[in-house]
């Protein structure tokens, strides 16, 4: 770097005119503000929905409502932190739905032998699915994409093959702990919405304050920079994938639980819910940057959107999908254009 001296200082002109350099603290505060924008402009958006719907429509700002959407959104929600790990890392997850609708349906199952065995059946199978997708990815460098699908494919047709075609439902014993689990409530909200606000503040604390987490980021901006660096790519992407598919094995255990049965149907399309919560969070699908919080808020953004979709009365549920992609369009858009401005100097 070249140095300047203040001889040189004295001599040189005054910057005026049009083309003078803009102050360097400026272009630092707008980088700042790009940064803060990219990482809490959806909870900006939250708070901006669910202000108007609370005044135009009564019924949505009552804690009935406020109970009924962080119950449904909870389930979501945890597989979103799942996809949240993975999408920093730089990768994919396209088998979470399967996995979530197996989960439910092998927990419903075990639970008649208590609840232990209705929570470590679906996380050990679920887990294992996981696993394999990690290894297929970090260990044999497949595409995750490509790996993730097929294993899509294949726990749904575990789930068919279990429950004969999906003839057989296998249901939760009424007033079990198991039960219990799901449709119990403290203070008036249900168990799986506490399930996972404790998952989220500990993957928080998990992405924040643990070498894990730090690395987990290198990795997802370059794996080539983080492999120079000597840290551990091939076992932190392994990790994530089993992570992510315990997390959609746990939701689909508290969702029977919730069910009190392993509906089959459930979980059609969870996968893509779960990547545009990601994204309209503020984690970038070229990984390398994100935070459970923000996946948190859009989670909430997308349960508020059915919510008042169901308020409005007059639209169908299928509106979902049309708002939801809208969101994401713009979310993507504004991303590139934030990262452009922290990106200049």
């Amino acid at each position: 770097m070249n140095e300047t001296t203040p001889a040189a200082v004295a001599q040189a002109p005054a910057p005026s005119g049009e083309g003078a350099p803009r102050p360097a603290a400026g272009s630092g505060a707008a980088r700042r503000l790009a940064g803060l924008l990219q990482r809490q402009g959806v909870l900006a958006v939250l708070l901006t929905v669910v202000i108007v719907a609370s005044s135009v429509y009564p019924t949505f700002a009552t804690l009935d409502n406020a109970r009924g959407v962080t119950v449904q959104a909870s389930f979501l929600a945890v597989v979103a932190l799942g996809m949240t790990l993975v999408v920093i890392s730089g990768g994919i997850d396209l088998s979470v739905g399967s996995v979530f609708a197996l989960g439910g349906v092998l927990a419903a199952w075990a639970s008649q032998w208590g609840l232990l065995p209705a929570l470590l059946v679906p996380l050990a199978v679920c887990g294992a699915i996981g696993l394999l997708n990690g290894f297929l990815i970090a260990r044999a460098a497949m595409a995750p994409f490509i790996v993730t699908l097929a294993t899509l494919l294949a726990a749904r047709g575990m789930l068919l093959a279990f429950t004969d075609e999906g003839a057989t439902t296998y249901l939760v014993p009424k007033g079990s702990a198991f039960a219990e689990l799901g449709q119990g409530s403290v203070g008036g909200f249900g168990h799986p919405v506490l399930v996972a606000l404790l998952l989220f503040g500990a993957g928080g604390l998990l992405l924040q304050r643990t070498s894990f987490g730090q690395t987990l980021f290198a990795v997802g901006g370059s794996s080539d920079a983080a492999t120079l660096m000597g840290l551990p790519v091939a076992r932190t992407k392994l990790l994530v994938y089993t992570l992510s598919g315990l997390l959609a094995g746990l939701a689909g255990a508290l969702n029977a639980a919730r069910l009190s049965s392993g509906v089959t149907i459930v979980g059609v399309g969870m996968e893509l819910d779960a990547i545009s919560a990601v994204v309209i969070g503020g984690t970038l699908l070229v990984g390398g940057a994100g935070s459970v919080g923000g996946t948190l808020w859009g989670v909430l953004l997308l349960a508020v959107i059915q919510n008042l979709i169901n308020q409005i009365g007059s639209l169908n549920s299928s509106y979902q999908s049309v708002v939801s992609g809208g969101f994401l369009i713009v979310v993507v858009v504004a991303q590139r254009l934030l990262a452009r401005d922290r990106g200049t100097t």
